[in-house]
């Protein structure tokens, strides 16, 4: 009888090749740091100290995320550049709303068998993301659990840590009637809605990431991993500007969804902005399935990623030289109205 030794690698966790995939991925990582960063990868606890000297009150502003089924998509076309970017770009753009500027970030993949090449893959697309952010990438960890996921399965979550002077925090308790609502762009559907887009790609239509959609001039592949955009270099410039009242950012939920959370109570936000207007990635959706408009607007972001509610006076200077789009405005709450109200 042959004697088979049990030992981890054999149970499908391969320790070394953990360790060599941190090694792979140190000096890609260190591209990153600035001159606050204490310590290197691999340490138990990542290290930083920032100057508390230029706020007279800073708060820490932090967030956790994960970029969801997308991943199921970046597996099927073995493409793992984008979801690195969007997870990043997503935790940025919610910390962005409350009025703050990122610090640094940790992320965490689980892995069902860990793909060195997949990682490093991974890696890059947030280390390019928190190099355009202005945000250290501090630390993380990947775990191999092949008890949990399958082979080619993988999670991927992230936590962003900001911060913000007090007297700068939004939403702003300025948000009043007659503000303006202003829609920036999104890039497609950032990362929400794939459980309903996949199940009406793959499922329903019977495409798969290769397939070409001539009418949008793109492969589904294309289409559904293009990256969660990062507004914060747009905003930025505006983020101390009293004008500014709120921001949300278009996630889980849709424009409902998220609008509402930054609306005071005794008011409304009465959204203009039809089915008829969308990019038409949403109208493909939509058409394909026969779709209901209430669910496409809590599915999906409808091509705007980000709203501003600002100071009437100060839309024209915000939407200067961008394609942003004016949306609705404030008004007093009314009986029938819920707190985001679409009007046709």
């Amino acid at each position: 009888m042959t004697d088979k030794r049990i030992d981890y690698r054999s149970s499908g966790v391969d320790i070394q090749a953990g360790e060599d995939a941190v090694d792979n991925i140190k000096q890609m990582v260190r591209e990153t740091y600035d001159r606050n960063v204490l310590g290197d990868l691999g340490s138990f606890g990542g290290l930083y100290r920032f100057d508390t000297s230029q706020y007279q009150a800073p708060v820490l502003v932090s967030s956790t995320d994960g970029v969801g089924t997308k991943l199921m998509v970046a597996v099927m076309a073995g493409r793992y550049d984008t979801v690195g970017q969007d997870l990043v770009n997503h935790c940025v753009n919610d910390i962005l709303v409350q009025g703050a500027l990122p610090l640094f970030f940790l992320d965490y993949i689980g892995l069902g068998k860990l793909d060195q090449a997949m990682v490093q893959e991974i890696i890059a697309g947030m280390v390019k993301a928190c190099r355009e952010n202005q945000c250290v990438l501090i630390g993380g960890e990947m775990a191999e659990m092949p008890g949990i996921y399958r082979e080619k399965d993988f999670d991927l979550a992230g936590t962003i840590v900001g911060v913000v002077e007090q007297s700068s925090l939004l939403p702003a308790k300025r948000i009043r009637c007659g503000d303006i609502l202003v829609g920036m762009p999104s890039t497609g559907l950032h990362t929400n809605g794939y459980s309903l887009a996949r199940r009406i790609v793959f499922d329903h239509l019977k495409l798969d990431v290769n397939s070409y959609v001539t009418d949008l001039k793109a492969t589904v592949g294309e289409l559904l991993l293009a990256v969660h955009k990062s507004y914060l270099q747009e905003i930025k410039p505006h983020l101390h500007d009293r004008r500014l009242h709120g921001l949300a950012h278009i996630t889980g939920g849709g424009i409902p969804g998220n609008l509402k959370r930054i609306i005071p109570d005794g008011l409304s936000a009465l959204v203009s902005y039809n089915l008829d207007e969308v990019p038409p990635l949403f109208r493909w959706l939509r058409e394909s399935a026969d779709l209901d408009i209430e669910e496409m607007r809590s599915a999906f972001n409808l091509g705007i990623g980000m709203i501003a509610v600002v100071d009437p006076g100060f839309v024209e200077d915000f939407m200067k030289n961008t394609n942003y789009l004016v949306l609705g405005e404030i008004e007093e709450s009314r009986p029938g109205f819920e707190k985001v109200t679409f009007i046709q």
